[in-house]
């Protein structure tokens, strides 16, 4: 619950960060960040690496941009990268594993040695070559996470429905005439997919580290962009002093610190989901209370 609530905070602070136009038009309004995110604040007052104050909360970087605003802007590109990639590549590995693990044989001998040519590629590192060749973008990332990011929800749902497709509610579903995609979608996938859910939750933080890896490498979205991984990159020189000949430590902390709660988070919630759908520790743990 810990996890949700931080994840639905940073959710809520990146979607109301700043106002969303779609269009032309203005869906969403509000702007809880104090300060436009793409603006160097000098009129302001501020400066380059100015510490964290009243002003601005979290300081400002190398181009006196409003650190706090930036994070929280920011979210929307880390965040929605995590769920979008993670949404297609859990369908697409649903009905891969799934349709592998119904009709086995030649069909799933074929279809996973597919999936074993995918695990053979380290997955940042087959990411990081379909960006150099893609190019910077957010949907570029998105695209490069998702062509690596299927495989092991395929392997994970077949792995269920090899044991599922054997129990008798799915023989009285073919003898009654159901056919195939009735009976993989409607009676085995429903009772296959907690592993999945699980494995979703838990790639959602993954691919935010990801994500900000490739920023951090210069290789994410453009280098004024406030995604968090791109704004460590950019602030990478201020660890090791600059100009004031002092470490900045406020422009890589802050930062890091929301990938750092985000992807704990994720992390905690995926163990909680194992425990709600681990139907064996429910039941132990319900007869130990009474």
């Amino acid at each position: 619950m810990a996890g949700l609530v931080i994840v639905a905070a940073l959710t809520f602070l990146a979607i109301f960060s700043r106002p969303v136009v779609i269009e032309g038009i203005t869906v969403q309004p509000l702007s809880l960040a104090p300060y436009n995110p793409d603006i160097s604040l000098y009129a302001e007052g501020a400066t380059s690496y100015q510490p964290p104050s009243l002003q601005f909360l979290f300081g400002t970087d190398g181009s006196a941009q409003d650190i706090f605003s930036r994070i929280l802007y920011g979210g929307r590109f880390s965040i929605s990268i995590g769920f979008i990639v993670v949404m297609i590549t859990a369908t697409i590995g649903l009905v891969y594993g799934a349709v592998a693990g119904y009709y086995g044989g030649f069909v799933d001998k074929v279809l996973m040695r597919f999936v074993d040519v995918v695990f053979a590629f380290p997955a940042l590192v087959l990411a990081l070559l379909i960006i150099a060749f893609l190019g910077k973008g957010y949907w570029e990332l998105v695209l490069a996470f998702t062509l690596t990011g299927w495989a092991g929800y395929a392997r994970i749902i077949r792995g269920e429905i090899l044991s599922i497709k054997q129990n008798e509610y799915v023989t009285a579903a073919k003898a009654l005439g159901a056919r195939d995609r009735s009976v993989i979608f409607r009676h085995i996938v429903p009772n296959a997919v907690a592993p999945l859910i699980v494995q979703a939750s838990l790639a959602i933080g993954t691919t935010v580290i990801g994500v900000a890896a490739l920023g951090f490498l210069g290789l994410g979205l453009p280098p004024t962009s406030a995604e968090w991984g791109t704004m460590l990159n950019a602030a990478r020189e201020s660890l090791v002093g600059g100009a004031g000949g002092s470490p900045k430590w406020w422009a890589t902390i802050f930062p890091g610190g929301a990938i750092f709660a985000f992807v704990l988070a994720m992390n905690l919630i995926g163990d909680g989901i194992n425990d709600a759908l681990d139907a064996q520790q429910t039941t132990v743990g319900q007869g130990g209370e009474e």
